[in-house]
């Protein structure tokens, strides 16, 4: 592969550490969203994570807190863990075009401290994944800049079909899409947290 792609450069195999250096540690917490993958007996997970910046503690240099918030409740991603703990995370912060990689294990936590350590407007998550860290490294900014992720405005673009018109295609009509966008807004605000 490497024929392929030529040697890896120094700074690629230096930025990677087996712990959150304080330069890391600043990073994650500054982003406010991250997509947590894992792989279980049914397959392959990718999930958004998000909520203000801080969001995931930072335990330790060598251990992450990531709440698990009320959801679409399908639980793939908790499913997957408790079949094999490996993780992965992938820290975004708007505007910026690096994002920051960690791998490692993750184990289901629902203790009260933890619980309430990750609180959010006074509400609990249902559980925090504590995740042991393998590898952490920065991924350079070139994805962002060929995709132009955060050059655009926030408005959705011209034919990007909305839940409600995936959800009434998918189900043939059995869901009124116009309706399910138009409770969305509300539906959300009520249980965000």
């Amino acid at each position: 592969m490497q024929q392929l792609f030529g040697p890896v450069g120094e700074a690629s195999l230096r930025k990677e550490t087996p712990v959150i250096p304080p330069v890391y540690r600043r990073w994650i917490e500054a982003s406010p969203f991250l997509v947590l993958a894992t792989a279980g007996p049914d397959g392959l997970d990718a999930s958004p994570r998000g909520d203000p910046a801080g969001f995931v503690v930072v335990e330790d240099e060598k251990a992450l807190l990531l709440p698990e918030r009320r959801g679409n409740n399908r639980v793939d991603s908790l499913r997957n863990i408790l079949a094999d703990p490996r993780v992965a995370l992938i820290f975004f912060i708007p505007g910026v075009g690096e994002t920051l990689r960690v791998n490692g294990r993750a184990v289901i936590r629902t203790d009260p401290d933890l619980l309430q350590r990750t609180a959010m407007d006074g509400k609990p998550p249902q559980c925090v994944l504590r995740i042991a860290v393998e590898t952490v490294f920065f991924q350079c900014a070139r994805a962002m800049q060929r995709s132009q992720l955060w050059t655009g405005g926030r408005v959705r673009p011209a034919g990007v079909p909305s839940p409600g018109e995936m959800l009434q295609a998918l189900t043939a009509g059995g869901i009124d899409g116009e309706r399910y966008d138009q409770e969305l807004p509300a539906r959300q605000r009520n249980t965000l947290y």
